[in-house]
């Protein structure tokens, strides 16, 4: 059985990223080709001033953000706000001193529990550059708002782990656009292990309670609330091969190899699958969404399920 990752992929043919100019003052920076480490950005702008939602993984793309950023709105960025705690959209915040670092309580802890990358083996290599840890200096736990120009930011924790056990939104409500981080990935498979699959679907159903035109998932291209139901089909199709192997009494690993993936065969990454059941059978077993797992076997059944090959990252 082939277990390919992605389509198209070829190292150092990758689009450069994208400006999407979504209303006035109002910006989505999006990174193909959006797989392992290869996040999008917010930038938010008005009257010589910017903020932006999340920074990227490694010191040069998070560098030709700012570039990016200045041509758009020379003048300083006042804030970045992280949409959870992962390095691929946080890693860059120290290069925006003096910006103020706007995250969730938990945002904060994990960022600093986790430290620098050290996924020898695990990725195919990446060049990070220089990285120091930068996490929130602000913190919330429920929500707050942020404001430049005559643009209104409502962020919103979405009320369970889910992607992570901190992930935020950010809501402009009157631009009724929504900056998702994780909880869309569009074209990407979902990554759960880190949160919680059931947690997931309570996030998506939140996640339909905006009343958004445009949403910018954390990965892929700039979408619209359709993606939801796909999300909702992916995580419903976790739970159900979850449950099955667990009364099957088999490990994670096998019964992802014994699932066809059908229509999410498509999307990149497919060794998540894993990762997620992984979490979904931890869950079934009656963990807590977001308890911490056992990272080191997950990650390790992903490399097994690719083929034994490290994981595909372009970033």
């Amino acid at each position: 059985m082939s277990h390919h990752h992605g389509h198209g992929h070829s190292h150092g043919h990758i689009a450069p990223p994208e400006v999407v100019d979504i209303d006035t003052g109002v910006y989505a920076y999006i990174q193909p080709d959006g797989t392992w480490w290869i996040n999008n950005c917010g930038i938010l702008a008005g009257a010589g001033e910017s903020i932006l939602v999340d920074t990227c993984s490694t010191e040069r793309r998070t560098r030709v953000l700012l570039e990016t950023v200045n041509q758009i709105e020379p003048g300083p960025i006042r804030a970045v706000v992280n949409t959870h705690h992962h390095g691929d959209h946080t890693h860059g915040n120290w290069l925006t001193r003096p910006a103020a670092i706007i995250g969730h309580r938990r945002c904060r802890e994990a960022i600093l529990s986790a430290g620098l990358p050290h996924f020898e083996g695990v990725f195919s290599p990446v060049d990070w550059g220089d990285i120091e840890l930068a996490p929130p200096m602000v913190t919330f736990e429920d929500r707050i708002d942020v404001h430049i120009g005559d643009i209104r930011a409502e962020l919103h924790y979405i009320g369970t782990p889910a992607h992570t056990t901190n992930d935020i939104v950010v809501w402009l409500p009157d631009r009724r656009v929504l900056f998702t981080g994780d909880l869309v990935f569009n074209g990407g498979t979902p990554f759960m292990v880190m949160g919680s699959v059931t947690g997931s679907l309570a996030a998506l159903e939140h996640l339909s309670s905006f009343d958004a035109d445009v949403v910018v998932p954390g990965h892929g291209p700039v979408c619209d609330m359709t993606v939801i139901e796909r999300l909702r089909r992916y995580d419903e199709f976790i739970l159900d091969v979850a449950t099955r192997a667990v009364n099957d009494g088999v490990s994670p690993l096998e019964a992802a190899r014994d699932t066809d993936l059908g229509e999410f065969s498509e999307l990149s990454d497919s060794e998540r699958l894993v990762g997620n059941l992984h979490r979904a059978m931890f869950e079934l077993a009656g963990a807590d969404p977001g308890a911490p797992i056992d990272l080191v076997a997950a990650i390790g059944d992903m490399v097994a399920y690719n083929g034994g090959k490290p994981l595909t990252c372009l970033a």
